[in-house]
């Protein structure tokens, strides 16, 4: 599998955005509630979203383009096959 950068600068800036106002909110929260471990997640998921929009590379993007890659495609030239997956109408 190759690491390249595969999401645009604008997802990356919006991803670098959110994952600094998610950050921002969870450590405010953890201030005040420190023996909960939800906050601390959510901060550790804000950090993730602030690194993927620095390095523009998600990991969830890669895992969807190349299992894309392994669905057979199917011929929509063909009107045969078409045909068949069309069901008459019955009436009764």
């Amino acid at each position: 599998m190759e690491i390249k950068q595969n999401i645009g600068i604008l997802n990356a800036l919006i991803r670098i955005t959110c994952g600094l106002t998610i950050l921002a909110w969870s450590t405010a929260k953890m201030v005040k509630r420190p023996w909960r471990s939800t906050f601390l997640i959510t901060a550790i998921l804000g950090a993730m979203k602030v690194g993927e929009g620095i390095v523009r590379y998600c990991p969830v993007t890669s895992l969807i383009q190349e299992g894309m890659k392994m669905v057979p495609d199917k011929k929509e030239d063909d009107e045969d096959s078409f045909q068949e997956t069309i069901v008459p109408y019955n009436p009764t």
